[in-house]
């Protein structure tokens, strides 16, 4: 099959499966943001969104969709340093000098971290939910209280530098997949290049903006929904 097989087949599966993904961060990201102003309505959303059948497929699911982009990542990384050293991508001849070039040049060293951080974040919320209520575990903190969760992780410093590490390699890998993927598919020309690589730089940094923010008004107690106005 040439989405297999082929380096082209390859591409098209990173791009459709980082889209994707950056559909679900879109849609985390927007949740994690409920938190910020109501603790009933964030864990009204994490009930929802709970030990059920549509939510354990759609987990699976997504984790497929992760699997297959890190997989096939790495494969194309070592294609690519085979083939041409250390250039990892294939950049467009108009790309210069700067943070894009520099994140499509270090994509395995941002993707590790990112790794990295995925599995701590499983372990702090996916393993002490979802997975606890499927198997009817009784961690100290309810396993539908994702707010307590939230509030018990960022209390500890450790875990908020850890976390604004994560987001920063995250948003330099996204910067540029986010165009690449475009190129990839076939949307972007000379003029589109440009448009991809600004609508993405915006695109992507409010979104992380999304997450950096829940990350400090927790660490700092200044949510709306952990204080009563005298933040």
């Amino acid at each position: 099959m040439w989405l297999i097989n082929s380096s082209i087949g390859r591409k098209v599966v990173m791009s459709v499966t980082g889209i994707a993904l950056i559909l679900f961060l879109t849609f985390h990201g927007c949740m994690n943001m409920v938190a910020l102003f109501s603790e009933e309505g964030y864990n009204m959303i994490c009930e929802f969104l709970g030990a059920n059948w549509y939510a354990v497929v759609a987990t699976l699911g997504l984790a497929a969709l992760a699997v297959l982009h890190i997989v096939f990542a790495f494969i194309l990384t070592a294609q690519n340093r085979t083939a041409r050293g250390d250039n990892r991508y294939e950049v467009a001849t108009e790309v210069k000098a700067g943070k894009v070039e520099w994140a499509s040049k270090n994509m395995l060293v941002l993707g590790i971290i990112i790794c990295i951080g995925l599995l701590i974040h499983l372990w702090n919320f996916w393993y002490n939910m979802m997975f606890a209520e499927l198997v009817g575990a009784m961690p100290k903190i309810s396993p539908t209280d994702g707010f307590g969760w939230i509030k018990e992780t960022f209390s500890n410093p450790v875990f908020v530098v850890i976390y604004v590490v994560w987001l920063a390699a995250i948003w330099f890998h996204l910067t540029h997949g986010f165009w690449s993927a475009m190129q990839t598919l076939g949307v972007s020309g000379k003029v589109w290049l440009k448009r991809w690589q600004c609508i993405g730089m915006i695109y992507v940094t409010l979104l992380m903006l999304c997450f950096l923010i829940v990350v400090l008004a927790f660490a700092f107690g200044c949510a709306p929904s952990l204080c009563s106005g005298s933040c």
